[in-house]
């Protein structure tokens, strides 16, 4: 596959000795309208990377808070059309900014893997991870993908057996999404130190950069995440502070106001 915006915004960033901050927002919440200028906020404020969640029905790797604001985004009718259209939209201002769409496999079914690709990178979308797609089975998905050089995003865990971390690290595009603890979005018990371990592991094997995420809620974990990985992910204490959000102004300076702080503290190392 050749070079997307993935890769090269990951290639900038080891060449600026910087880490990555990848937030995670739902299309369609906290409403429809404030998607696009949510995403254009986070960029100001420091993304490197946006990871723009598909609604669903049954989140069932997220927690509460993510599978609360999938409902919401599904009840405004923010399907996979709606995604597609505001990463579309998103583009028409933004040609640099790397967009993933991460959700599950059965809107991807529904549509077909050669649609699907074909209309994702038509929109802009430079890669997907899919929740729950085993790596054995991807191989289709990948295909698809790759021929619209768009990247299939992989997930490793504290649990993934040393057979499977093998054939993660040989297959990652665009980057590997380490998954810090085993459970859902949003709990609570980060253990830096254990989770530095495992990463420093698999960075040392993985062919793509490494980014850790679950349990990235503030300034001091995002750093303190950052020292292990190539980047972190912050999704559901993002999501609860735009829940709240009167109106697209309200969104965006609450976007900004979450997502900057966690900027300069990986800058600052």
């Amino acid at each position: 596959m050749t070079m997307n915006r993935i890769d090269t915004r990951f290639a900038y960033l080891k060449s600026s000795a910087r880490k990555a901050l990848v937030p995670f927002i739902t299309a369609g919440d906290p409403s429809k309208e404030a998607t696009v200028p949510v995403m254009h906020a986070l960029v100001a404020a420091g993304a490197d990377v946006i990871e723009l969640g598909v609604p669903f029905s049954d989140p069932m790797a997220d927690g509460p808070t993510i599978q609360r604001s999938s409902e919401r985004a599904l009840a405004r009718g923010a399907g996979l059309s709606f995604v597609l259209d505001a990463v579309r939209d998103f583009r028409s201002n933004d040609a640099d900014t790397p967009v993933v769409l991460m959700g599950y496999l059965n809107p991807v079914e529904i549509r077909g893997y050669a649609r699907f690709a074909a209309d994702a990178a038509a929109a802009g979308v430079d890669g997907l991870l899919v929740v729950d797609l085993p790596p054995e089975e991807a191989g289709d998905l990948r295909d698809a993908l790759g021929q619209h050089g768009l990247a299939l995003i992989l997930l490793a865990s504290p649990t993934t057996p040393d057979a499977r971390i093998d054939l993660l690290c040989r297959d990652a595009q665009g980057y590997l999404y380490y998954v810090s603890y085993a459970g859902v979005t949003g709990a609570d018990r980060l253990d830096t130190g254990e989770a530095g371990d495992r990463l420093a592991l698999i960075r040392s094997r993985a062919g793509a950069p490494v980014v850790a995420g679950f349990g990235i809620k503030d300034a001091a974990s995002a750093a303190a995440m950052a020292r292990s990985a190539e980047g972190v992910v912050v999704g559901s204490a993002l999501v609860s502070a735009l829940a709240e959000s009167a109106g697209t102004d309200d969104a965006v300076a609450r976007a900004t106001a979450f997502l900057a702080p966690l900027r300069a503290a990986l800058d600052a190392g």
